[in-house]
């Protein structure tokens, strides 16, 4: 089973720095170029830029929980999270 993930083309998990605006401060984020293909991927549903969705995700998590700790950590559970709600109608029907 780990050949599946120890296979996988070293580019997916190559780690790229980019810059978003928040609240008028650009803030840099590093993350896995798969983490950037699923925001990639939620902005367009959304029709937002990457760097647009990131700022509403953000903003809501600001007016819900008063603050933001770890954007970088939020960013990866979030994609986490909406891979995890598109496996589940397709593991219904399984």
């Amino acid at each position: 089973m780990c050949h599946i993930y120890a296979s996988t083309n070293p580019e997916r998990y190559e780690c790229v720095t980019k810059s978003v605006r928040l609240q008028g401060k650009v803030t840099s984020v590093r993350l896995e170029n798969e983490f950037w293909e699923v925001l990639d991927q939620l902005a367009y549903d959304q029709q937002l830029s990457t760097g647009q969705f990131i700022t509403k995700l953000y903003n809501e998590v600001l007016l819900s929980k008063g603050e933001v700790s770890n954007l970088t950590s939020l960013l990866r559970v979030a994609c986490i999270v909406h891979l995890q709600l598109c496996a589940k109608p397709a593991a219904r029907f399984a």
